[in-house]
């Protein structure tokens, strides 16, 4: 019973994060908004403090190969479109899909591998895979938005606007 309220919940959670993202695109990016999340997110490192948290090294290759593998499919679905004089992300009809398979691909994996763990180095694991995700896609992010932002800069020298 507890999985299946574990799985509803991740979802429901899941399906809050689609939204918001959705949300965001109506808005410019910008650098702050892009760097802000990893940064954020870092400071769950500090559960490898406690040794509950701790993970093998096999275990933390694994889940940076994982974030790595899932960062790739981010990147791939991320772009910035130049729009009323400011950068915008680029909204697809893919990424609420993409992002809800990699939520669902990761609820799997959690599942098939919890047997095997302790609830706090799968927890750790978990962490590292999220934060070996967003890195990665964040850096990209942050160069594509800069990318745009000087195309931005040169239509508006040249005059212009689209």
């Amino acid at each position: 019973m507890s999985l299946i309220i574990s799985i509803i919940i991740t979802l429901v959670f899941g399906a809050g994060i689609i939204m918001i993202r959705m949300k965001a695109s109506k808005r410019p990016a910008s650098v702050k908004g892009i760097i802000i999340p990893p940064i954020m997110m870092s400071t769950g490192a500090l559960m490898f403090v406690i040794p509950f948290f701790r993970v093998s090294w096999i275990d933390i290759l694994e889940a940076i190969a994982m974030g790595l593998v899932f960062s790739v499919i981010l990147i791939w679905t991320t772009k910035f479109e130049i729009r009323h004089q400011y950068v915008f992300i680029k909204r697809t009809k893919a990424f609420p899909v993409i992002l809800m398979g990699l939520l669902l691909i990761r609820i799997f994996i959690k599942y098939w591998i919890s047997g095997s763990l302790e609830v706090g180095e799968l927890s750790g694991m978990f962490w590292i895979m999220a934060f070996a995700m967003i890195v990665p896609w964040r850096i990209v992010m942050y160069f594509q938005y800069k990318n745009t932002e000087k195309a931005l800069g040169k239509v508006e020298v040249s005059g212009e606007y689209e």
